[in-house]
């Protein structure tokens, strides 16, 4: 018997850290069934600066994430080929994963 799984990308504001967590700003964190995999920072995607007080309410009531976490996240996913801007996967709402038109625009840069 062959079970279908499918999965659900989603996505909202947090904080960021770097390594030292210092350098705290807010991402738009995407996510895989609640893993995150990759954000967008803000000035990518077009966020306006009236945009920011809003979006940090929503990031102060979120988890906070630093470089050490998503690096362990991404190791995970690869490891299980779960990564869905790598890997072929069957998803119940791919319109929701990041523009990848962005990604190719920074590869031709």
């Amino acid at each position: 018997m062959k079970v279908n799984f499918s999965y659900r990308i989603s996505s909202t504001y947090c904080w960021y850290k770097d390594w030292v967590n210092e350098n705290r700003k807010i991402v738009r964190m995407y996510f895989i069934n609640d893993i995150p995999f990759t954000w967008d920072e803000l000035e990518d995607i077009g966020v306006s600066i009236e945009e920011i007080p809003g979006l940090k309410i929503i990031a102060d009531n979120q988890k906070e994430y630093n470089v050490e976490e998503l690096y362990n996240y991404h190791s995970y996913l690869m490891e299980e080929e779960f990564n869905p801007l790598i890997f072929s996967l069957e998803l119940e709402n791919p319109e929701d994963l990041p523009d990848d038109r962005k990604y190719e625009e920074d590869l031709a840069n």
